[in-house]
């Protein structure tokens, strides 16, 4: 694994990575397609192992960082998944009240890189929380591929709705402002902007690859977006000129950014996807925005 090279796979072979992590293709078919790329020194196995996602060496800020206060809490989702469980995140020390960020998951539950990601909010000076949409089943059961086949038994809306009584949850925390925003990636996008079209007093959004709203829906939004976008995501992107039109007809406050040569989840820096430049430019915009939005 170590002796591979991003720069040496080819695009297909991040393609079909994609279409199996959204349920596409099931492991026994993405094995046998990604064989066809199995060439020279590469071998099936190193090449899956290449594509997995390494939690263990990535993590930027850790549980017990002294910056922060970090940990599991429960609320309730009456409407969606009844008790659901979170990561709580917050700067240690607290004088002032802060504004809040709800940090929405892929599509296999809170994982390691999510949680991180809540840590990483934390830091830059906003309570944030993190829930796992799959505590109605047990939570995240400690790999993405069993995740997935979890994700799949929970009906989307129902999910959203889980994720609406998290931002009800921060609002009305002892140490929040009651300013309250989302930041969410691929299932978690489509999760932010849908939480922008049901909730007219969300202070931001910042969806992340994330499939759009329905034109329908999307003239609903009240809230400003900050829209981040791979190049090469031609199945997000697709939906996104259609989405523009409706945001500029009826002056919704956007901004969004197609970072060149990205993948889908390059934001993640657990897997090769991850592009560091276009996820450190993307970050450093959502916590500006944050910060100007949630005053």
């Amino acid at each position: 694994m170590k002796d591979i090279k991003k720069e040496h796979i080819s695009q297909e072979v991040f393609d079909l990575y994609d279409d199996y992590a959204h349920n596409k293709l099931d492991r026994r078919q993405f094995v046998e397609k990604l064989s066809l790329y199995a060439v020279g020194g590469l071998t099936v196995s190193s090449l899956l192992s290449f594509m997995s996602p390494n939690y263990k060496d990535t993590k930027l800020v850790k549980q017990d960082d002294p910056r922060i206060d970090s940990d599991y809490i429960t609320y309730e989702s009456p409407k969606g998944g009844g008790t659901i469980k979170g990561l709580l995140s917050k700067p240690k020390d607290l004088k002032i009240k802060l504004p809040g960020v709800v940090v929405v998951h892929e599509n296999r539950g809170l994982n390691p890189y999510i949680e991180d990601v809540g840590r990483r909010t934390a830091v830059e000076g906003f309570i944030s929380l993190a829930p796992d949409a799959l505590t109605p089943l047990g939570g995240y059961p400690g790999n993405d591929d069993d995740g997935r086949t979890l994700q799949k038994q929970r009906d989307r809306n129902e999910m959203l709705e889980d994720f609406i009584a998290a931002y009800n949850y921060l609002k009305n925390h002892k140490d929040c402002s009651g300013k309250v925003g989302v930041v969410g990636f691929c299932f978690g996008g489509w999760i932010s902007g849908m939480m922008a079209v049901k909730l007219p007093d969300l202070g931001a959004a910042v969806p992340y690859y994330g499939r759009q709203p329905s034109d329908e829906d999307a003239v609903k939004i009240k809230a400003p977006l900050l829209l981040q976008y791979a190049e090469l995501d031609t199945r997000v992107n697709a939906g996104w000129p259609a989405f523009e039109a409706v945001l500029k007809a009826n002056d919704i406050d956007y901004e969004a950014h197609m970072y060149p040569k990205t993948n889908h989840g390059f934001h993640n820096n657990t897997t090769p996807r991850f592009d560091k430049k276009a996820a450190d430019l993307s970050w450093q915009r959502t916590i500006t925005f944050f910060k100007e939005k949630l005053k």
